[in-house]
């Protein structure tokens, strides 16, 4: 007869029967069983490290938000918040439209025109100051606001509080000429992030050439601005009306529509269903 709990001594009464992992039926151990080792509370940083690293979506999210666009909850483009929302839409037209009224009400006092329009410019700074958001966002607009009311007010004429906003639509031109020259167009880095498609795209000429004639339609949005304003940027202070209300037009409203017409144009083709396999 033959006694189990012998064959074992040094295992406790309660454990006899229990086979263990790689253990045969008979107490031996089975040397081709591997023993994957499991994760303990002990040592979380193997728990950690995966849930640490950040997805895709997560990517995109952070590099759209950075470069100024936004993705809305069903994965298109949100234009609106992309122009900086509201309140983004308010602090690129409010600054010049009280310069221009201020400036209208009495034309002898560029001064007081000048002021008018930094004080409007410092209230939404303190707005984003006090809402915690980055000091450079929050100081970028001010400090483009003193620019312009420094080149009017040191040349004395009020035209120029809107000159600055020709070099920067020449800039924004030639980078983005040049990124498609380069193949590396402004739009797809950007809505490529957007879709997930990271810098896949760029394997694909044909996503390339989209991407490139999306970046097409925001450069002819900001030649257009030139084309409208500078003509009425020379005729001095008679056409400073006009200048002003093509501005507050071509601004926000017009950079939306761009990039809206940007965003369709650049969408990828639909992926055909895959036919089912004939049994």
């Amino acid at each position: 007869m033959t006694l189990p709990e012998r064959a074992r001594p040094d295992r406790p009464q309660q454990d006899i029967g229990r086979q263990e992992p790689g253990e045969t039926a008979d107490g031996g151990r089975d040397i081709a069983a591997p023993v994957t080792s499991q994760p303990t509370a002990a040592d979380p940083a193997a728990s950690q490290s995966t849930a640490s690293q950040p997805t895709v979506a997560q990517l995109a999210g952070d590099y759209a938000a950075k470069a100024g666009l936004h993705r809305s909850s069903n994965g298109n483009i949100d234009v609106l918040k992309s122009a900086g929302g509201i309140q983004g839409i308010a602090e690129s037209i409010l600054p010049g439209l009280v310069f221009l009224i201020a400036f209208t009400i009495d034309r002898e006092n560029l001064a007081m025109a000048v002021t008018a329009s930094l004080a409007v410019a410092a209230v939404f700074t303190v707005a984003r100051l006090l809402q915690r958001k980055p000091l450079t966002q929050a100081l970028a607009g001010f400090i483009g606001v003193g620019l312009s009311a420094w080149l009017a007010t040191s040349t004395g004429k009020a035209e120029n509080f809107y000159v600055l906003g020709f070099f920067t639509n020449v800039g924004y031109i030639v980078a983005m000429s040049i990124s498609v020259a380069v193949r590396w167009p402004i739009a797809g880095l950007l809505f490529g992030f957007i879709r997930n498609e990271g810098l896949e795209w760029r394997k694909d000429p044909k996503r390339i050439r989209a991407y490139s004639i999306g970046t097409w339609v925001i450069v002819a949005v900001l030649v257009l601005r030139l084309v409208v304003q500078v003509p009425l940027y020379f005729m001095g202070e008679q056409g400073l009306a006009a200048l002003a209300t093509t501005r507050l037009l071509m601004g926000a409203p017009l950079y939306i529509l761009g990039i809206w017409i940007a965003w369709l144009i650049t969408r990828p083709a639909p992926v055909a269903a895959a036919a089912p396999e004939a049994n």
